[in-house]
């Protein structure tokens, strides 16, 4: 009963000192709790309407323009973009609008400390990198 009492108070110290699981453990202990019928691995282009689709691709020609490195991760890839207020603010609409069609993915808007670089993080589950790669061709073409 002892170990259980020191077990449990010592996950609840890590829970609360935001200590986190390396992805791939993550992910492992994850996979239970994400629901049974995922969306599958593909842009439902129906999911926006006219207004957003422009807007989308507007934002997107910006953001991909503005791409100043791609660099590959475990799970997907990660945009460096200026860390300007109109490039956060482009990349937070932009990741609302992705969400809606592309709902497979983990997007994180990443800021480093003292006045660092701005990142765009496009990430997921198994088959997520190889679409990224796929459909965001111009995204790595236009790393400055």
């Amino acid at each position: 009963m002892k170990m259980i009492v020191i077990f449990a108070f010592a996950l609840a110290s890590l829970c609360l000192c935001g200590v986190s699981l390396p992805r791939a453990a993550a992910q492992s202990a994850n996979a239970d709790a994400r629901p049974a019928n995922q969306s599958p691995i593909y842009c439902n282009r129906k999911a926006l309407s006219a207004e957003q689709t422009a807007r989308k691709e507007e934002l997107g020609h910006l953001l991909r323009t503005s791409n100043r490195r791609a660099r590959e991760l475990d799970y997907g890839y990660e945009f460096e973009l200026p860390s300007d207020p109109k490039m956060v603010q482009a990349a937070a609409e932009w990741a609302s609008l992705e969400k809606l069609c592309c709902p497979f993915f983990d997007i994180d808007l990443r800021f480093e400390c003292e006045n660092g670089p701005f990142f765009l993080r496009l990430t997921g589950r198994e088959g997520v990198k190889q679409f990224i790669h796929s459909d965001f061709g111009p995204w790595f073409q236009h790393a400055l």
